[in-house]
């Protein structure tokens, strides 16, 4: 029987702690500039976007992230794709953390009034031209 003292068991979780802060941070950059482009499907004028992304929220908020990353892993395995861990796991974070940041952002950004656009963007305006002259 094999045992382990408390350090081991300390050290492994250090080990483990690395790559799983870097997993995380894959997966939310990854889901930040993947649900930035859902977002702007979701509030554009194109239906055909709109329903895209609404399926796809739908999709991935509605299974259990265990499930869609045994998918990953697994069913891609059944078609004869060998995919590493690494990559099944950081894949289908990505595609889950996409899925709320787009629909959390799209909440914000319909949260916003049409007022208070046109006043952000007269601001930004008045500010580029008071650098043009400060700059001149």
């Amino acid at each position: 029987m094999m045992t382990f003292t408390v350090w081991d068991i300390l050290r492994n979780l250090l080990l483990a702690a690395r790559w799983t802060v870097l997993l995380s941070l894959v997966s939310f950059l990854g889901g930040g500039l993947l649900g930035l482009g859902l977002l702007f499907l979701r509030i554009g004028k194109g239906r055909a976007g709109r329903l895209f992304v609404q399926g796809y929220v739908e999709l991935f908020q509605g299974t259990p992230l265990l499930m869609q990353l045994f998918l990953a892993f697994f069913g891609l395995g059944l078609f004869g794709i060998d995919v590493p861990a690494w990559l099944a796991a950081g894949l289908a974070l990505i595609l889950w953390s996409a899925a709320f940041l787009a629909e959390i952002w799209r909440g914000c950004v319909e949260s916003v009034t049409r007022g208070q656009w046109e006043a952000s963007a007269s601001l930004g305006m008045g500010y580029v031209q008071q650098m043009r002259y400060v700059i001149l």
